[in-house]
Formats: structure tokens, C-alpha cells, sequence
């Protein structure tokens, strides 16, 4: 690998980290809005963009692939996975669970091992044995101390992870699968917007929408970015992985859930009680162990 290639590289994935680490902040900015309402706005709006890019580029395979019943189905199962993700950490971060989320996105690589083991019979190695037990052990902590699962963490980790593995098996590119994926999942974002939660049920409410246009102008001009923080560091991250080898990629994936965590403690000031030392610890433990079971694999 050239110097080039990799200095490229190291630049899309620090980049594609980078704002994922940051993407809590853009939510905040939007939390006078209900959570729901976001996730509607970011499935719509990250349709409009991906579609204006794809058919710019005529490139219609992403529409096209929904004639083959399997991989439509993987499209389906792909996108109710990643709205469920999307959905929980918007709702997450604007309800002051921002530590939750870091710790989840700390266990993803880990479940991902995990299920990869398990589906595609994929090898594990000592280290990341050992990783995947001390991050098991971190979660066991967690809810004999507080007496209940840490389970916006578990949702988070177990849904990206199903997420990955799904992608794993649909033969698409970054760009077109999320064009599909947006697609499938435009009914629920309509829903969402066209739908009153409140009041113990569920209705239409139409004329609801109408506190849209009594948004602050900054608000509003927010909201069509739902688009761009969703597929730019997609775009990132694909690059990143062509350039780089699996050692690089897997230690930079844990620049997002750190600067999550910090986020979460000097930021925006989230309870952290000492037990959570206790519980991070395990969990860094984990991490360096699987980082470094990575470097051996494939050294730079």
C-alpha cells in the first residue's frame, strides 16, 4: 500500500469517526423536537439526498434490486434494523443517555464477533474471547449495580450489529444500500410525521404538522442536514475501508463512542456515578484486547 493511499485513508476514516463522535450535538440542537419527529425527518430527508446523488449518477440498481425476493428482503430486514438504531440513539442522547450510547457503540465490534461466530462460522481467537467476556462481564456489573439492563446499550450494539451483518450479505454499494434501505423505510417516516403518540394512543394528526412552521428559522434550515450527517460519513467510511487494512479501521472505530463518552460527561454533563469506573473499565479492557487481536491479525 502506498503512502498515499493509506495517508487517504486515514483521513476518510478519521473524518467518518469523527462526526459520527460529534453527531450528539446536532441532535441536541434539534431537541425541541420530538424525538420520532427526528427520525421521520432523517429517513426522508436522507432519501431525498441519496436519490438526487444515485439518479445523477443514473444509477438505478438500487430500485432495481427489490425484483430479487432475497435481497429484498435482506433491504427490509436491514431497514427496520438501522431505524431502530437510528431511532434509539436520537432518543438516547436527547433524553440525556449519552454515556448509554457510547457504552454501546464501545460492545457493537464485540457483538459483531459474536455473530459472526454464530452465523457464518466465522474464527474467534483467544483475545477476542477474552475481550467478548470481559465486555459480557462489564454488562453483568452494570445491572446487578443498578438493578436493571443496560438496555439502551444492548439495543444499540445488538441492532448495529444485526445491522452489519445484514449488510454483509446485500451486494450493494454504501451509497446505493442506504438509498434503498431510506426507500423501504419512508412509510415509517410518514407515519411518524402523520401520527400524534400522545395521550396514551395513536392517531392521525394531520394539522399537528402544522407547529412545523412555527419552528425558529434555525431550526428549520437544521432539518434538511438530517440528510447530510446521515450519508456523508456513510460515504467516509466506504471510502476508509477500501484504503485501509482491517487492524487500521477496527482501531479507529472507537474514536466515535469515546468522543460520545466525553461528550456525555463534560458536555452535556450526564450523571456518571463511581460504579461506571468499574463497568468502563471492563469495557476499555475489552476494547484494547480486541484492537490488539486486530493488529496480529492483519499488521499494517
Amino acid at each position: 500500500m502506498s503512502e498515499s493511499s493509506f495517508g487517504r485513508g486515514i483521513f476518510f476514516s478519521v473524518s467518518a469517526y469523527l462526526l459520527w463522535g460529534i453527531l450528539p450535538l446536532f441532535w441536541k440542537l434539534l431537541v425541541s423536537i420530538e424525538p420520532a419527529r427526528i427520525l421521520a425527518f432523517r429517513i426522508l430527508f436522507s432519501l431525498i439526498l441519496v436519490s438526487v446523488i444515485l439518479l445523477a449518477r443514473k444509477d438505478f440498481s438500487w430500485v432495481k434490486i427489490f425484483k430479487n425476493r432475497k435481497e429484498g428482503i435482506l433491504l427490509i430486514l436491514a431497514a427496520i434494523t438501522v431505524s431502530f438504531n437510528w431511532g434509539l440513539f436520537i432518543w438516547a442522547v436527547n433524553t440525556g443517555h449519552t454515556i448509554e450510547v457510547a457504552l454501546g457503540y464501545y460492545i457493537n465490534p464485540l457483538i459483531s464477533v459474536m455473530l459472526g461466530l454464530l452465523v457464518f462460522r466465522e474464527k474467534i481467537n483467544a483475545l477476542q474471547t477474552t475481550a467478548f467476556l470481559l465486555a459480557a462481564a462489564g454488562v453483568v456489573i452494570q445491572t446487578v449495580l443498578t438493578g436493571s439492563l443496560p438496555w439502551i446499550s444492548i439495543g444499540l450494539a445488538l441492532s448495529f450489529g444485526l445491522y452489519g451483518l445484514l449488510k454483509k450479505t446485500i451486494k450493494l454499494s454504501a451509497l446505493q444500500s442506504l438509498g434503498s434501505e431510506t426507500l423501504i423505510a419512508s412509510p415509517l417516516g410518514v407515519f411518524l410525521l402523520a401520527f400524534s403518540f400522545r395521550a396514551g394512543g395513536i392517531y392521525p394528526d394531520i394539522d399537528g404538522l402544522s407547529y412545523i412552521a412555527g419552528l425558529p428559522v434555525f431550526i428549520l434550515l437544521l432539518l434538511p442536514i438530517c440528510g447530510v450527517v446521515t450519508t456523508l460519513p456513510l460515504y467516509l467510511f466506504a471510502k476508509s475501508v477500501k484504503l485501509l487494512p482491517l487492524s487500521t479501521v477496527g482501531f479507529m472505530q472507537f474514536l466515535a463512542p469515546t468522543l460520545n463518552f466525553f461528550m456525555g460527561v463534560f458536555i452535556f454533563r450526564e450523571a456518571f456515578p463511581s460504579h461506571n469506573f468499574i463497568v468502563f473499565g471492563f469495557i476499555w479492557i475489552a476494547v484494547i484486547l480486541y484492537v490488539i487481536s486486530l493488529w496480529r491479525k492483519n499488521p499494517v
